[in-house]
């Protein structure tokens, strides 16, 4: 256990790490020079339950890899597999994150991970490192998300270092501190079933049951009820994603989580102006993950975990895959309800009338052809005006085809006033689910910018901001559109 002021970390005996060497290496990080804090969120402190004064000298030592000597075995790294843009690339893992351990907190048991720690057992030909460029992205990103309402690993810190790291250009080291009750992956079990490891599957299974779907034993064929369970979370997370235009840019199965959390921010982005097909990778050149597949690709992982589960059900091999190809039709079911649920939301309305996914549709399709900002059209329809005769010239204005905009406003305000719909009691509801302030990448940019000066007062300020995300910022900028140089931002795998 290590005990410092405000953070203790400890070992559980129902954690991952207690599964042995055919889940895991244990090892230590590799200590960086110069460690120094660069940003920390209070509300995932708070999530963990730290003390005031948690952020201590040791416990910088220790976030930032420095916190015990070579071959004390204070962290684990954990070997997974995985299917990599449709492709199987065979055995992964951890390659530059490490587990130091757990922390309890009312009940909740939260693992932390050190995103950048140095070299593991499965960083092939990697350098286990992670720069402040992508650091920033990521903690940034982890806590919006989770101000969103979004499932999602969280981020206490990030620390820096003046350790020097080579990617495109040569760049300064930094260390994520993630968290999450579990980093568990559709990839770990794809891993031990690829390879025939199955007493170590039924372990792996056996730890999810009992640490994360204890209801899912009981049932008549529990794998089928965990693929199940798996199936409707992410189904959810995807509705989630899409609602809100949030691109993941690598849906690998080794970073789709198994209890349904946004897991591993890379060459992410925010829709600006809306194009289903928009790719916000650079490394994907075949735009597998654009912004419209992300469902269908969710379904394909789902697939791959299904193929890896079908060990673990009882009777003939031939028959197996009967019970999980079942349980994966929740998905498809789930799905359109859950995205219709978000746009029933986004548009307003609180009942439910059949031609609402026709209305919502439309929207959608009128946006794209104009390449309209998704963030801010979705925000000003909140003050859209029902009234006989109102002109919403803030709507209007969002449109080059002023007359197409009025078609479907007609639409729109006839079915508010099915419903009796209240101006001020919709645009509320409105305001609480459309919201002002995302992550674009030209604001991660410019904290990313001052920070490579040494100044991290950005990241902070746009944290606060991030945190609170439907209300109108101060900075009228925040919730603006982006600028004209934001078109030449590209982030890649790399990110």
């Amino acid at each position: 256990m290590h005990v410092f002021p405000g953070l203790a970390l400890a070992r559980s005996a129902q954690g991952y790490s207690r599964l042995g060497p055919d889940f895991l290496t244990e090892l230590s990080p590799e200590p960086v020079p110069g460690p120094h804090w660069v940003a920390h969120s209070e509300p995932c402190a708070d999530l963990l339950g730290l003390a005031a004064d948690w952020r201590s000298p040791e416990a910088l030592a220790l976030l930032s890899g420095n916190g015990g000597g070579a071959g004390n075995g204070i962290g684990w790294a954990s070997v997974y597999s995985g299917h990599q843009f449709g492709v199987w690339a065979g055995q992964l893992g951890d390659g530059r994150a490490l587990h130091i351990g757990e922390i309890e907190n009312k009940g909740q048991r939260f693992e932390l991970q050190l995103k950048g720690a140095g070299r593991t057992p499965y960083s092939r030909m990697g350098d286990g490192r992670a720069v402040l460029r992508s650091s920033i992205r990521e903690f940034l990103c982890s806590e919006a998300m989770a101000a969103l309402g979004i499932p999602t690993t969280r981020a206490l810190c990030i620390t820096g270092s003046s350790l020097r790291v080579r990617r495109e250009d040569v760049e300064t080291g930094a260390i994520v501190t993630r968290v999450a009750p579990s980093f568990l992956r559709f990839g770990h079990f794809e891993h031990f079933a690829h390879h025939g490891l199955l007493p170590q599957l039924q372990q792996l299974f056996e730890h999810v049951l009992d640490q994360h779907a204890p209801e899912c034993r009981d049932a008549a064929v529990p794998a089928a009820a965990l693929l199940e369970r798996i199936s409707r979370q992410t189904a959810s997370l995807m509705a989630d994603w899409q609602a809100v235009g949030f691109m993941h840019g690598v849906m690998n199965t080794d970073n789709m989580s198994m209890l349904g959390l946004t897991l591993d921010y890379g060459p992410f982005g925010f829709m600006d102006g809306f194009d289903p097909g928009h790719v916000c990778n650079h490394s994907d050149h075949q735009g597998r993950y654009a912004y419209a597949r992300q469902p269908n690709v969710a379904f394909w992982n789902l697939h791959a975990l299904a193929q890896a589960l079908i060990p673990l059900v009882p009777g003939a091999p031939e028959t197996a895959s009967e019970p999980l190809l079942a349980a994966l039709e929740s998905y498809r079911e789930a799905f359109p309800a859950e995205m219709l649920g978000r746009l029933r939301a986004k548009l307003g309305l609180v009942s439910s009338l059949p031609q609402d996914r026709e209305l919502a549709d439309d929207w959608l399709k009128l946006m794209a052809a104009h390449h309209t900002d998704y963030t801010i059209a979705w925000r000003r329809l909140g003050s859209f005006d029902s009234s006989a005769g109102a002109s919403n010239e803030a709507m209007r204005d969002l449109f080059v085809d002023r007359e197409a905009f009025d078609a479907w406003a007609q639409r729109y305000r006839a079915r508010l006033q099915a419903e009796a719909s209240s101006d001020v009691e919709r645009r509320k509801r409105m305001t609480a689910v459309n919201p002002a302030v995302v992550l674009r990448n030209h604001l991660a940019e410019g904290a990313i910018r001052l920070a490579r000066e040494g100044d991290f007062t950005e990241i902070e300020r746009l944290l606060k901001v991030l945190q609170r995300p439907f209300d109108e910022p101060v900075l009228a900028s925040d919730a603006g559109f982006p600028p004209d140089w934001a078109a030449q931002l590209e982030v890649s795998c790399s990110s």
